[in-house]
């Protein structure tokens, strides 16, 4: 579809010919050549987003942090109550990419097998008659793996969900099998019932970009909602983007430059979230018992570089960090006892962050 501009170098080079724009100190083809890029991912992204849109209504907010965690690479965790279409948007966002697709549906007998696959006794070679262990794949082989109520399976399962999204790869048997490119993992959990579940662990939190926050309606997106899903069941978007489309998008993502205020900007706001921290102030240390790591610092930038895409712009600023701060940082930020007993959530921690370091 545009193989030809996305043909060129996504080394950088481009981008920051055309960051450094204003200072005239670049050739004006190579300046084109670089806003075609943006601005032809941009429209692109704009025919996913309309796509999504016609299946999905409202929630343009979580679209959008699901197009970014999509186009980073990286996986998102779908928290909200029963009947929002948190399953309906992960099928859509499959479709719109025409990625394989599962859904494991976690309970608390799902075995780590269950998930990854398993070996078994079958017939190898040629002639098909020599006995040999076969690899059965699991649901955890496709491009976009839905785990609904992760958070219902025990932690030995969740450990094996776990190296997938960390390594993309399985191991069974001995042997390490490799995820195909793109693997994202979108997880979904309940809010409101936490009996006969196992909370997901820090370390598996931290793997998640975006904890993505589900709201209800608004009456008249309802009354829509009623109307198209009484009529019949809702179509998927037909696909408008292929395999290797996608992951040049990916790329040019990737190839962004970025200033160094901005990195800063993002390593600042994570560094004083810890109340170790000596340039942290009074409201952390009474009120927060683990403050964001390092990768809370990276998935803050690499988040801001797609959203300064998406908005048709070639660099992030400080503004793009901001944006983005609260779903990347809320499951990042763990609050003490003191902040429960006060009403103190990691959302209001992240805002007096915002507060605290002007933009």
């Amino acid at each position: 579809m545009m193989a030809g501009i996305f043909s060129l170098d996504l080394s950088g080079r481009l981008l920051d010919a055309l960051a450094k724009e204003q200072q005239m100190s670049t050739a004006p083809e190579v300046v084109d050549s670089a806003r075609q890029q943006v601005e032809s991912f941009a429209a692109q992204v704009r025919t996913i987003r309309a796509a999504l849109h016609e299946v999905v209504v409202g929630q343009d907010d979580v679209i959008d942090q699901l197009l970014i965690c999509a186009l980073c690479g990286s996986h998102a965790l779908l928290v909200g109550v029963p009947g929002l279409a948190k399953t309906l948007m992960v099928k859509a966002l499959a479709a719109a990419f025409r990625w394989k697709y599962s859904r494991i549906q976690f309970t608390p007998d799902l075995m780590p097998a269950d998930v990854t696959g398993y070996e078994l006794l079958g017939r190898s070679g040629s002639d098909g008659q020599g006995p040999a262990m076969v690899f059965r794949h699991g649901p955890v082989f496709a491009n976009l793996v839905l785990a609904d109520e992760i958070n219902r399976a025990a932690p030995k399962t969740q450990s094996a969900l776990l190296e997938a999204m960390a390594e993309r790869h399985v191991t069974v048997g001995g042997k390490t099998y490799p995820l195909d490119e793109p693997f994202l993992v979108a997880a979904t959990q309940n809010p409101i019932e936490q009996e006969g579940t196992y909370p997901l662990p820090e370390a598996q939190l931290d793997r998640f970009m975006m904890e993505i926050r589900i709201g209800y309606p608004t009456p008249a997106q309802e009354e829509e909602i009623v109307l198209r899903t009484t009529a019949g069941m809702p179509e998927l978007p037909t696909a408008s983007l292929e395999r290797e489309e996608f992951l040049r998008l990916r790329d040019l993502v990737l190839a962004v430059p970025v200033a160094a205020n901005v990195a800063g900007h993002a390593v600042r706001i994570c560094g004083l979230s810890r109340p170790e921290d000596p340039r942290s102030g009074k409201f952390i240390r009474d009120y927060v018992a683990w403050g964001a790591g390092p990768r809370g610092s990276q998935n803050l930038v690499l988040a801001a570089k797609a959203r300064s895409l998406l908005l048709g712009r070639v660099a992030p600023t400080a503004e793009d960090v901001r944006a983005v701060a609260l779903p990347i940082l809320r499951h990042r930020i763990i609050v003490n006892h003191r902040a429960v007993g006060d009403s103190v959530t990691s959302a209001d921690v992240i805002d007096h962050l915002l507060k605290e370091v002007a933009a």
